[in-house]
């Protein structure tokens, strides 16, 4: 019987050196944070606010994005056909909003935390756009 020690690699004996030497690896430089400050004690507490407050808070701090944003079930959303300026960005994240990758939208809660859906929220809830139902 043959011990462990004893048995035949299917390695070349070059092939086992190098496999126990760590690769080198690349020295990648850190990319830099471009992102603009953000309080987040008062982004937690905007993500609680109620939709009407949210829609409030948009409106004054800005009326080009409270135009887009559109009203899904008790949540809000706000899409773009390009990623938006730096300090869109942070505008939208101060207020609480989130970037959801999948729906490719930044989205706000308004207290109503939820778990992912399967499908698309529109179907199952009442969407609506309150700068068209504002004019």
């Amino acid at each position: 019987m043959k011990t462990t020690s004893q048995k035949k690699s299917n390695r070349l004996p070059q092939e086992s050196e190098q496999s126990q030497q760590p690769a080198p690896q690349a020295q990648a430089e850190p990319k830099p944070d471009n992102r603009l400050p953000i309080d987040t004690e008062a982004r937690k507490k905007n993500r609680t606010l109620p939709t009407e407050k949210v829609l409030q808070m948009l409106q004054i701090a800005s009326p080009d994005l409270f135009r887009v944003a559109e009203v899904v079930g008790k949540w809000i959303w706000v899409s773009f056909t390009e990623q938006p300026a730096a300090e869109v960005r942070q505008t939208l994240a101060q207020l609480g909003f989130h970037w959801n990758r999948q729906r490719q939208a930044w989205q706000h809660p308004c207290g109503q935390f939820r778990l992912s859906s399967a499908g698309d929220p529109r179907e199952r809830y009442a969407s609506s756009r309150p700068a068209e139902v504002a004019s």
